[in-house]
């Protein structure tokens, strides 16, 4: 079996990839990131990674490995990895990245917003639906939910497909990676599932000092943006979740 693989990616978005990578990696002590081989326009080339089986030893240090990563900071909300300029991407959806002090200002207008208008033009999310949604990115808009955590270096699509299991231990692959909030990245994890969830919220908690109290009961709100944009790429159910998601933030 070769030991490496290519994966072809719209125009740019190998790039943005490898950018997100290095910036990961770079973080002291963090989470164990895949290296990049090489990067070009519309390829990135990764090491084969071996599967292994999930432990809780493996996944405790997971999650302290990725509060170090996070707490590497970022120089603002929205902020692009370092040397990357312009957008990104979330799948095969375009991802704003423009620096905002403000965490809510950022998540309302350059995740939830756009997204809900493009689930709502691809019949993911109704006109009532969109409403909703609308009505919860003012709320957050205002900045009920800020907090005094400075921006995060989060993978930024941290479902458990991008967490791959290897015969080493977690390895982060496939980020979106910008400077956002710490608990997006919990959230994700929570929102699809991922081997040993609890041991590895157990061990961000006990290594971040900026996890805000109360934390869990936030899990919601940052599960609005994911939710948004499987509404745009696959409309179903995900639409209705993330109304019912936007209704608790009015």
């Amino acid at each position: 079996m070769p030991d490496r693989f290519t994966k072809r990616t719209a125009p740019g978005a190998a790039l943005y990839e490898a950018a997100g990578l290095r910036w990961l990696s770079a973080a002291p002590d963090g989470a164990t990131v895949v290296g990049v081989l090489a990067a070009s326009e519309r390829e990135i080339v990764l090491p084969r990674l071996v599967p292994g089986r999930p432990t809780a030893e493996a996944a405790a240090e997971f999650g302290r490995g990725l509060a170090r990563t996070h707490d590497a900071g970022a120089s603002a909300f929205g902020a692009p990895p370092e040397g990357w300029d312009g957008g990104g991407w979330i799948g095969p959806e375009p991802l704003m990245l423009t620096p905002t002090a403000c965490w809510g200002t950022f998540y309302a207008e350059q995740r939830c917003r756009p997204f809900a208008h493009t689930a709502y033009a691809a019949g993911g999310l109704d006109r009532d639906g969109l409403a909703v949604v609308e009505r919860a990115c003012q709320r957050i808009t205002e900045g009920m939910y800020d907090d005094d955590a400075p921006p995060a270096r989060i993978h930024g699509d941290l479902w458990s497909g991008n967490v791959f299991v290897a015969d080493s231990g977690f390895v982060l692959i496939d980020p979106a990676a910008h400077g956002g909030h710490r608990l997006t990245d919990l959230a994700m994890l929570a929102l699809f599932g991922a081997p040993y969830l609890e041991v590895i919220h157990a061990a961000y908690a006990s290594a971040s000092p900026w996890l805000p109290d109360g934390w869990r009961d936030l899990v919601a709100l940052h599960q609005l943006h994911p939710l948004l944009v499987h509404a745009a790429i696959f409309g179903g159910p995900y639409g209705a979740q993330a109304v019912r998601v936007a209704r608790t933030v009015l």
